[in-house]
């Protein structure tokens, strides 16, 4: 690779990569609404037909966002890359420093709903490839492209599209991949590359409580049901004060950490006081701090009620007796403990606890996935991180979020992942005033370019 020219050509285009960048933001593509969706789909496919890439927009299922797959260069080592160019509802709006889809640079900071999740993570890659072939030459290998757009409502179709498609998810001999890069990365809060193998898996539910046919007068409730409590005495069997899941059997599917795991785990800075800083918070949940905080927020499982919703929720007094209740919970989950035994752990606890008409509605999930932390791709995307940014990466095993990776990577044959990109710790993804340091932009479509070069090795 000739570093000199690939530096020189982003830099000649600088201005015109950065409109390209706002375009992709100023396009609305939440898929929590749908609002923009198919233009946000035909966008990404036209801007990677422009760099000669193979470009299919091929449907999920009827009435949903399609996935947008690309092809491009050539050669028996393969690397898969995953993004979204769907983004998160834009609300709280009144919250925003500058309108959500109007980009907005700031104190060298580009703010836009996106300028982060993920579509700043999808064109920093677009223009790197670009660069590359501008001044390289050919892709040394074939790069086989997926970008989806439902990952901000739990990917409910992509599993499926991948089953379908299996074949173009391995080589043409049935071999899997050498390996992926994942949509998202970043920073730490010290401003340390992180280079991330995993991420914890997920299981959405609402949670229904009914109790009378409709809302009554409140000076009911000595002989009406409430459903609001019912639903907050079926919540209270769920978690303890001390932090702990009390569904039976949950914590039989947590496997114990190995020493290689240990060991990662112990090397990882842990910015505690910073965290909790920036948290507004005096110390973490049960008092853990140090290590253990850092193996409690890699390595176990969680319940979260994200949501509560019943009666009067207005302004003022309404002395209501609500007749439905709803929580929306999710559960972050780690290996070995899937979407689907959560489900029927929950199902069964309920019962057994005399919540049977606590009616569950399952949302969406994920698998938690966790690749080979010494694995070539890995060690590919160091080596790149070395040159680049000048020093060794963090390695973190899992990320405490979760996304479609074990579809993508176990279920495929055991494709080796990698997350590197250009997050910062305070860059507000799905938060108002979503922003990324400018030069972490700068930079990331250096560092695809290095990547690009030690790969190939």
């Amino acid at each position: 690779m000739n570093q000199e020219t690939f530096d020189a050509y982003l830099l000649a285009h600088r201005e015109r990569l950065l409109e390209d960048y706002k375009d992709f933001l100023r396009q609305p593509s939440v898929a929590a609404t749908g609002e923009g969706i198919l233009e946000m789909a035909a966008l990404v496919a036209r801007r990677l037909a422009s760099l000669g890439a193979e470009v299919q927009i091929v449907p999920t299922v009827e009435d949903a966002p399609p996935v947008v797959w690309a092809e491009i260069g050539e050669g028996d080592k393969t690397l898969l890359i995953y993004n979204h160019y769907d983004v998160q509802p834009p609300e709280p709006l009144e919250l925003w420093e500058s309108p959500p889809f109007e980009p907005t640079i700031r104190d060298g900071r580009i703010y836009a709903r996106g300028a982060s999740d993920d579509k700043g993570e999808l064109v920093t890659r677009i223009h790197a490839i670009e660069a590359w072939l501008a001044t390289q030459g050919k892709l040394p290998f074939k790069i086989k492209w997926l970008i989806e757009g439902e990952e901000e409502i739990g990917s409910p179709h992509l599993h499926a599209w991948v089953e379908r498609h299996q074949d173009w998810l391995r080589k043409p001999d049935g071999r899997p991949l050498d390996g992926c890069l994942w949509e998202f990365g970043g920073f730490d809060e010290k401003g340390r590359f992180v280079l991330t193998m995993g991420v914890k898996g997920i299981c959405y539910v609402e949670l229904h409580a009914k109790g009378v046919d409709h809302d009554l007068h409140s000076s009911q409730a000595a002989l009406a049901p409430n459903a609001a409590w019912r639903l907050v005495w079926a919540l209270g069997t769920i978690k303890d004060a001390s932090e702990r899941i009390l569904i039976e059997g949950y914590y039989d599917h947590v496997r114990p950490l190995t020493p290689q795991e240990e060991a990662v785990i112990a090397q990882m800075p842990f910015e505690e006081e910073e965290i909790k800083q920036k948290w507004g918070i005096r110390e973490f949940v049960t008092g853990v701090s140090g290590l253990e905080a850092a193996k409690r927020l890699l390595f176990q499982p969680t319940a979260t009620i994200c949501g509560l919703s019943s009666g009067w929720e207005g302004q003022g007094t309404k002395t209501v007796l609500p007749a439905r209740a709803v929580a929306k919970v999710d559960f972050r989950l780690v290996p070995n403990l899937t979407p689907e035994l959560v489900l029927d752990l929950l199902r069964k606890h309920l019962d057994r606890h005399g919540f049977s008409d606590v009616e569950i509605k399952f949302l969406g999930g994920y698998r938690a996935a966790l690749s080979d932390v010494n694995s070539p791709m890995v060690k590919a995307a160091e080596r790149a991180a070395q040159r680049v940014y000048g020093q060794q990466p963090v390695k973190a095993l899992l990320s405490p979020g979760s996304g479609p990776m074990y579809s993508l990577s176990e279920f495929i044959g055991g494709v080796p992942v990698v997350c590197a990109g250009i997050a910062h710790a305070d860059t507000r993804a799905h938060a108002p005033n979503e922003h990324i340091i400018l030069q972490n932009y700068y930079d990331g479509m250096r560092f695809i370019g290095v990547l690009i070069d030690e790969f190939a090795r």
